[in-house]
């Protein structure tokens, strides 16, 4: 086995002469140079927080008048609801009224004197006709 194969199996790295152990190539590590007006306010210069705080603005006003319309049919929808069931309230009044009548004509009392305004006549009985009188 080589020594660059051993020095990679055990971790350490050779050192060549007139380099240390902390930095490469014997110079510091080189920071990129700043770049022209890097602090001040170019003409063609975005400025990415102040955009992404407009973006964000806009976006959070789409979304609220977006949902205006939505807010507004829904109170309208609960308004008609509580008028829809009123009438309801009142209509089943009404039909309990109708049914009570429908049982009150259908008895035998009120049939029989129906039937007696019509002109007809219980079976056996004799029926006269008079004329000349006005009713």
């Amino acid at each position: 086995m080589s020594e660059r194969a051993r020095a990679k199996r055990s971790g350490t790295r050779r050192v060549r002469a007139g380099q240390s152990r902390g930095k490469p190539n014997g110079s510091a590590r080189r920071r990129p140079a700043p770049r022209k007006n890097a602090g001040s306010q170019g003409a063609g210069r975005i400025q990415w927080d102040r955009f992404g705080r407009i973006a964000f603005v806009i976006v959070c006003f789409a979304l609220i008048v977006s949902a205006i319309g939505p807010l507004i049919h829904l109170g309208k929808t609960y308004r008609q609801a509580g008028a829809t069931k009123a009438e309801l309230r009142l209509v089943q009044a009404e039909n309990g009224r109708l049914e009570q009548r429908v049982k009150h004509v259908r008895s035998d009392a009120v049939l029989r004197r129906e039937a007696r305004r019509q002109g007809m006549i219980v079976p056996g009985e004799q029926a006269y006709v008079v004329n000349g009188i006005k009713p």
